[in-house]
């Protein structure tokens, strides 16, 4: 048997000397050490012979087989070496030329246009505030002057979690709440930015998230008039000095009287077309003087102290000042519509 498995090996280093690609030599070495190679079936015979001649095959058919590993590994890299020798000689590489560039990332275009909200209220005196979006029933709807079964919790399809009580924040006025139980009696101003949720069906014009920034501004002798001229003073200063804005009575629960500012459409220039429904104008946000209820709530005397707040969505201001006509697209991640910003 001893004699077999010299013969054996001599075959297998025979053809191994002879193989010239990657692929015959997996193929030999699985015909010859592998689990059910030749080899190794071999060395699985020793039961077969005389005790006494056993210690003898053993040790010279491990040393056969250590002997084809070396030779196997060392093929290998012969026959490795002369492949990529082939490989560069038939696909020449100019090291020489120049790499080919990484195109750099930029910010989103729901993140500039928030970027730039926020640089022309901090330069009017605001803070940025930011509140949670997993919000309470309290805090979201009832300290906001929206008890149960209010009518205008109708306008707002809330996501409720599991736990009474517990919902993912419709708007981003409750913050308003928590940054009043902060600072009473002191004045505020702040904006407070952030990701509000609603359960509506996706269409052009509607999501189930979206960014809105809220601003407030509490203290002595506030009036209507202080909220129109910081208004358009923000709009000037967002869409040119020389854009007209206009506002329009409105209603919302938590702000009394409460309007809705509309700047004159970019598209058309006023003179109407689809995008501003042919009325020459494109809402921008709403507003109004904090409603009393709501100061009390917060803990602010009404009769001494008077505020206004205001609520606007940037995804809806970039696609005014942009054309954009489908909302989905800022969510979408298509690089196409993303690479135009």
């Amino acid at each position: 048997m001893l004699n077999q498995l010299e013969q054996l090996a001599q075959k297998a280093l025979a053809e191994l000397n002879a193989i010239a690609d990657s692929k015959s030599l997996t193929g030999w070495h699985i015909q010859y050490l592998g689990k059910k190679g030749e080899i190794t079936l071999m060395l699985r015979r020793v039961g077969e012979l005389p005790r006494e001649e056993r210690p003898a095959f053993g040790k010279r058919a491990n040393e056969l087989k250590r002997e084809l590993e070396a030779a196997h590994d060392r093929r290998a890299a012969e026959i490795k070496a002369q492949e990529m020798e082939k490989a560069f000689a038939e696909n020449a590489l100019d090291v020489t030329l120049p790499g080919r560039p990484v195109r750099r990332g930029h910010l989103h275009p729901s993140t500039q246009v928030l970027r730039r909200i926020y640089q022309i209220w901090a330069e009017m005196g605001f803070q940025v505030y930011r509140a949670r979006d997993v919000e309470t029933d309290e805090y979201n709807f009832q300290l906001l002057n929206i008890p149960p079964h209010h009518p205008a919790r109708e306008m707002q399809d809330t996501f409720y979690t599991t736990t009474d009580g517990v919902l993912l924040r419709t708007h981003t006025s409750p913050g308003q709440i928590h940054a009043m139980h902060e600072y009473a009696p002191d004045p505020v101003r702040i904006i407070l930015p952030g990701m509000c949720y609603r359960h509506e069906q996706i269409t052009a014009r509607s999501e189930i998230q979206f960014h809105q920034v809220e601003g407030l501004a509490i203290g002595r002798n506030i009036r209507m008039t202080d909220l129109k001229g910081t208004l358009t003073a923000f709009a000037q200063r967002l869409f040119g000095e020389n854009k007209p804005t206009r506002f329009r009575a409105s209603y919302f629960p938590f702000t009394e009287p409460s309007a809705e500012m509309d700047v004159q459409c970019i598209i058309c220039g006023g003179k109407g077309c689809k995008t501003c429904k042919y009325t020459g104008w494109l809402e921008i946000l709403g507003c109004g003087m904090v409603h009393p209820t709501v100061l009390r709530n917060g803990g602010y005397d009404p009769e001494i102290y008077t505020g206004f707040a205001f609520g606007m969505g940037p995804e809806r201001i970039t696609m005014l000042k942009h054309g954009i006509e489908d909302i989905r697209y800022f969510w979408g991640n298509d690089l196409r519509f993303l690479r135009q910003f």
